[in-house]
């Protein structure tokens, strides 16, 4: 949905400040808690396409999965903790949100299980459960006959002495976060009206002057005051051309998706493989369309900032680097032996005909008799997620990178995505308050009192 509404600057040479660049849901996220949290009325947002959430945040290019870290695997009890109050802030949020009444409808919700098979990965859930149920005391142990009741094709054609054991819980949101963007545009606008939105409007260049950031666009230039640039991948080729981050790279890993006609009734998630720092093969219900099953992720690299979209070539490279540092780095964190084998077989999961064969082999994993005749490659969905190296360490960093600056913030990839976008939110608006030497005030009490439970 294109709003028109948005598509011309204010003045060509406009101050703010504070400046957004960036409109996807992390970016608007941001828009929102500064309009309606805060006492800054100077606010501005940028966005270089015709629409908010077009790229990572769109339901065609993430897995629609708000992460609380119950049913992933691969999260520590610590790590599911800070990312469960953050998730819960966007699950009141989405619960309390006028718009999901209407046509905007933000999100569905169905049950949600992580299935251990095997001996040794029934022991690890099981052990896995006595911790985090503390934290999430809404889940449970089911065993084969519940697992059955919920999930009937879980079960059926799987082997009857083959151990099994779920833990399930009735709180899986899927959610379009595409449309999670224009609901906090809406209510930004309604708390803030005079706020400037600016659609169609690329970033050239910024600069620093002696008190303020000049950003030039192909509009016009802007000045502001503070800045937060939401971007993505783009995050960082920003950043380094303001001299941050010069020891970073990224890796972007492209996930795709296989579709079926309606054979799970909720999201069902696999343990996730030892060493592996991607996400395990799970399935889940469309958000708009509940008799589609998607599969996935597969994760492969790719040498563009955007799945889809050639003309970031280029903008990879950028930030990449072409030091030898970084190709080293590269080197040492792909050939890894069990990296290097994970990411051989994604590549071949992509492949006409020989990939369907390969991938289903994973997905009998969840639905043992799912028939090939049933199983689909999702042509055009799958995003990506930019995974920053460290070309100190030669290692990956997992999880959120964000660097900060002279009142510059730059978000690159929260963690996990989009789930944590109001707590990301939270903390750059706490330290948009410094930048502006604490002249305006941010309301934390009522943050807290509308979005914490």
């Amino acid at each position: 949905m294109n709003d028109h509404r948005f598509d011309k600057m204010n003045d060509i040479n406009t101050k703010y400040d504070v400046l957004i660049v960036g409109g996807g849901v992390v970016g608007t996220a941001l828009l929102y808690t500064l309009s309606k949290y805060t006492d800054i009325k100077n606010i501005g947002l940028i966005e270089k396409y015709s629409d908010f959430g077009l790229v990572n945040s769109a339901s065609t290019k993430n897995s629609q999965t708000l992460h609380f870290g119950d049913i992933e695997t691969n999260y520590s009890f610590e790590k599911a903790k800070s990312v469960k109050r953050m998730a819960d802030m966007v699950m009141k949020y989405l619960e309390n949100d006028k718009l999901s009444d209407n046509e905007l409808k933000l999100f569905s919700k169905y049950s949600k299980m992580v299935l251990a098979v095997g001996k040794n990965q029934v022991d690890e859930l099981s052990k896995r459960f006595s911790t985090f149920s503390q934290l999430f005391p809404n889940l449970r142990v089911i065993k084969r006959d519940e697992i059955r009741k919920i999930e009937p094709r879980v079960v059926e054609g799987r082997d009857p002495e083959q151990e099994i054991l779920a833990l399930v819980t009735e709180d899986g949101y899927t959610v379009d976060f595409k449309r999670l963007c224009h609901s906090f545009v809406e209510n930004a606008k309604k708390e803030n009206p005079g706020i400037s939105i600016n659609l169609n409007t690329k970033l050239f260049k910024i600069e620093k002057s002696k008190d303020y950031y000049i950003v030039k666009t192909d509009r016009g230039e802007i000045q502001a005051a503070a800045i937060a640039i939401t971007a993505g991948g783009h995050s960082l080729m920003i950043a380094k051309s303001l001299g941050y981050g010069e020891n970073l790279s990224v890796l972007s890993m492209a996930g795709s998706f296989y579709t079926a006609p309606k054979v799970l009734n909720g999201k069902v998630y696999t343990m996730q493989v030892a060493k592996l720092p991607f996400a395990a093969i799970h399935g889940d219900p469309e958000v708009h369309n509940e008799e589609i099953t998607r599969f996935g992720p597969t994760a492969k690299p790719i040498f563009q900032l955007e799945r889809h979209n050639s003309s970031t070539f280029l903008e990879y490279w950028k930030t990449f680097g072409l030091g030898l540092s970084p190709v080293i780095s590269l080197f040492k964190i792909i050939f890894d032996k069990v990296l290097f084998s994970y990411i051989i077989i994604n590549f071949l999961y992509d492949l006409p005909f020989i990939g369907k064969r390969l991938f289903i082999k994973q997905i009998r994993k969840i639905v043992p008799g799912i028939k090939m005749n049933e199983l689909k490659f999702a042509k055009g969905i799958g995003g990506t997620r930019p995974q920053i190296v460290n070309n100190t360490t030669r290692k990956l960093e997992m999880g959120e990178a964000k660097l900060t600056g002279d009142k510059i913030i730059f978000n690159i990839t929260p963690s996990p995505g989009a789930s944590t976008c109001l707590g990301n939110a939270y903390a750059d608006t706490s330290m948009i308050m410094e930048f502006l030497d604490n002249k305006y005030k941010f309301n934390k009490e009522a943050f807290e009192k509308d979005l914490m439970p």
